[in-house]
Formats: C-alpha cells, sequence, structure tokens
C-alpha cells in the first residue's frame, strides 16, 4: 500500500511547491484532478496533449520530487440529461484519459452520473424508493438505456486510450452509490469498472465500509481515506437524507471529517486490514473536505494519523502456521 493525496486540497499552491509539500510529509504518491468537479489547478490536459515535450518535464518533476501518480480524477455527470452538461462532463473525461495513458495512469477516478427520468428531462433525478411503481419504470429506464450503454461505449474507448481502470466513486445522488449498484454496472459492462471505496459516503449511509470491502472482493481499483461523523442528535430527529448547507456543522446530521475525527483507529484499523485481506494492495488516497479544519491542518493530522496504519510490506511466509 502506499499513501496517496487528492489534490484538490493542495489547488492554491502551483504544482511544483504542492509535489515538494507532500514529500516533506513523506507521501508516496498523488491523485491528480484533471477535470470535472476536482477541477484542474495542477492538471489541465488542454495545456499538454499534443505536447510530448511538456508531459515529459511533469514526469521529470514528479521524478525530482519523489511523487508518483496514483490516479487520474475526473468526476462529472456525463449522463446528464441536458446535452451540454453531459456533453462538457464526457469530454472532459476522455481528455483526462488521455491525459492518463501519457503518464503511465491507468486508473481513472469518477462518479456513474446519473440521467433524468425521462429523454425530456432537465434535471437528473436519483432514485432511492421501490413504491411507488413509478420509481422502479424510472430506475430501469436510466439503467437500461442510459447508464449501461453509455459505459458500454466509453469502456471501449477507454480500452482504445490504455485505461485499464475506471473507479466509481460510490456517492449518493448517483446510480452508483454502495455496493450493489457497483457491482450491478460490473457485470453490465466489465471488470474496467470498479470501486473507489470512500468510507465517508458509505458511513452517512449506514453502511459498514469493512462490509462493504469484503462485498467488492476483487472489484477495488481506488480507495479515499476521509471520515465523517454523524451527529446522534440531529440523526435521532431527522435520520440521515440532510440537505442542509455543509456549512452549517452544528445543524447536520453528519458531517465529513478529516480521518480520525469521525470513526477511531481501531475502525480504520478494521478497514486497513480489509482492504489487504481482499487482496488491495493500492493507493490510500487521502481527501480532504472536513469543514472545522484547514486544508492544511486537515491533510496532516490525515497523514499522521493514516502512516501507522497502512500495511505496506508483505506478510510472508506464515511461519508460525
Amino acid at each position: 500500500m502506499e499513501l496517496s493525496v487528492m489534490s484538490p486540497v493542495l489547488a492554491q499552491m502551483p504544482l511544483e511547491e504542492a509535489l515538494a509539500y507532500l514529500h516533506s510529509l513523506g507521501v508516496d504518491s498523488l491523485e491528480i484532478g484533471a477535470g470535472g468537479y476536482p477541477g484542474k489547478a495542477h492538471l489541465d490536459p488542454k495545456d499538454y496533449l499534443g505536447h510530448p515535450e511538456k508531459i515529459e518535464e511533469l514526469k521529470a518533476m514528479l521524478k525530482k520530487h519523489e511523487m508518483k501518480l496514483s490516479a487520474v480524477a475526473c468526476h462529472g455527470n456525463p449522463v446528464h440529461p441536458q446535452k451540454d452538461i453531459a456533453e462538457k462532463f464526457h469530454n472532459e473525461f476522455v481528455d483526462a484519459m488521455k491525459i492518463a495513458a501519457a503518464l503511465d495512469v491507468d486508473t481513472v477516478i469518477c462518479f456513474s452520473g446519473c440521467p433524468g427520468d425521462c429523454a425530456d428531462s432537465k434535471n437528473p433525478n436519483w432514485v432511492t424508493c421501490a413504491w411507488p411503481p413509478d420509481y422502479l419504470e424510472i430506475l430501469e429506464w436510466q439503467w437500461n438505456e442510459v447508464l449501461i450503454p453509455y459505459w458500454k461505449k466509453t469502456a471501449a474507448l477507454a480500452k482504445e486510450i490504455g485505461i485499464k481502470k475506471f473507479a466509481f466513486e460510490m456517492h449518493p445522488g448517483f446510480c452508483v452509490y454502495n455496493p450493489a449498484t457497483l457491482l450491478r454496472l460490473r457485470d453490465a459492462v466489465g471488470s474496467i469498472i470498479g470501486a473507489n471505496v470512500d468510507p465517508s459516503h458509505l458511513f452517512w449511509q449506514g453502511i459498514d465500509p469493512v462490509e462493504a470491502i469484503r462485498a467488492l472482493a476483487g472489484a477495488i481499483h481506488h480507495f479515499h481515506a476521509k471520515d465523517t461523523r454523524i451527529d446522534p442528535a440531529n440523526t435521532a430527529i431527522n435520520g440521515v437524507l440532510d440537505t442542509g448547507s455543509y456549512g452549517d456543522v452544528l445543524k447536520r446530521s453528519w458531517v465529513f471529517r478529516t480521518v480520525g475525527y469521525g470513526h477511531g483507529q481501531t475502525l480504520w484499523n478494521d478497514i486497513i486490514s480489509m482492504l489487504k485481506t481482499v487482496g488491495y494492495d493500492g493507493a490510500i488516497s487521502i481527501e480532504h473536505e472536513d469543514a472545522l479544519m484547514s486544508p492544511k491542518e486537515g491533510l496532516e493530522k490525515a497523514v499522521e494519523f493514516l502512516k501507522p496504519l497502512i500495511i505496506r510490506e508483505k506478510a510472508g511466509e506464515m511461519w508460525w502456521a
């Protein structure tokens, strides 16, 4: 395993300064944003595609600071019902795939997206219940007419470009939001589809990340280290379906936190151990979205929390067995 960081937390730093800073913290690799919601602060594909000399300069900069790229991030909604929005997200995703391949990275982090409820919709429609029956009709249309065809076509394009893994962040608001929906799309499209397991999005749905990882054995392409604190008082009154401002920490049912500030070390030990158990040996990538900490403080606390937890060596022979 290796310790990684998702780049938007350092968006205010020039790339080389960010690389030097991460190296000083003992970070091994960078998950770099290249479009969509993560933005392009450190890597705008259009600045590099068609310019091999710039790509070589970027590779040299990474080598200088002993930093690898764990993945390229380009989260968006390429199946948005408004065609211009969908096209923008799709084109950025294609560019992200191309720059990833040029940088010898085979994994792109993304969302599944969410269509509307019919061909004439204006906005996405996230279905979360099975009754009245209209909702299941919407769900089947979304999957069979939009989602599966889109990702089959995009997977074929990825193969041509040289991308081997789409790591879907399971996030409410999109069609893939839990292990069942991730595996449904993987079954329909192929093994290029896998999970970017982010416990923070599982915690607030009531999902146990350890058991989710067990269920996703063989289908995990990446991992985000981010925590969530469930507020027991607010949740007892309103449940976890919270549409309040993320900044209103006092009133929300849950908030994103730096690792260790939502759940303790024992659970994070179990998460890391289960990843190892199911054969995942890749990046543990810190994502910072903590409303109570500055990016620098939150990131540095996460680094220090995770360093002792990450399992870096192979177990070797069980000499005691």
